[in-house]
């Protein structure tokens, strides 16, 4: 029996890399994990890595045949869900109960009674965008833990705040949320 149950949601950025760091070390320390994406993160990173991770299927299409209802499921089977990396696209959506791909829908399913972590990747500029701001804090207000960003050079050359935080501070606060 593996040690907790994670669901791992991917989306759409170039950190997609740090976030198959962070699932392959839960997996090699007997944790559970599955993960959903949404399309723009298989640009990124392909099913077949995640499978090779996980020794699952990556669940990418609501609309494939496997169980009835998977984001349902996949929300009610889990000890913690983390969106890694996280998007502005995504925490927007998620502050505006925008459910139209696996991850988004996954969230739209989530039992607060259970932990929620998001690790943000993006640039400085909509790391600090009104609408992101005001979304996290909308988050935050539901319970959902919103790591801080990174500071550092970014894939479109900038530098500052935004950066998916390294994958042992994201492993970090995992085992925090489930050992409280």
């Amino acid at each position: 029996m593996s040690k907790y149950k994670i669901v791992v949601g991917l989306t759409g950025s170039i950190a997609c890399f740090k976030a198959c760091a962070v699932i392959s070390r839960l997996a090699r320390e007997g944790c559970d994990v599955k993960t959903a994406c949404t399309k723009s993160a298989l640009q990124f990173i392909g099913p077949a890595t995640l499978e090779g991770l996980t020794g699952k299927p990556a669940y990418s299409d609501m609309f494939e045949k496997r169980q009835n209802i998977e984001h349902v499921a996949l929300a009610s089977w889990l000890d913690i869900a983390v969106i890694c990396p996280a998007t502005a696209n995504i925490i927007n959506k998620m502050a505006a109960g925008v459910g139209d791909d696996c991850v988004s829908t996954l969230f739209l399913a989530h039992d607060f009674k259970k932990p929620c972590l998001v690790a943000p990747a993006m640039n400085r500029n909509m790391w600090r965008h009104p609408a992101t701001v005001r979304s996290i804090e909308t988050l935050r207000g539901w319970g959902v833990h919103v790591m801080p960003a990174a500071y550092g050079r970014q894939a479109c050359g900038d530098e500052g705040e935004g950066r998916l935080p390294e994958p042992d501070a994201i492993h970090a606060e995992i085992m925090r949320l489930l050992k409280k």
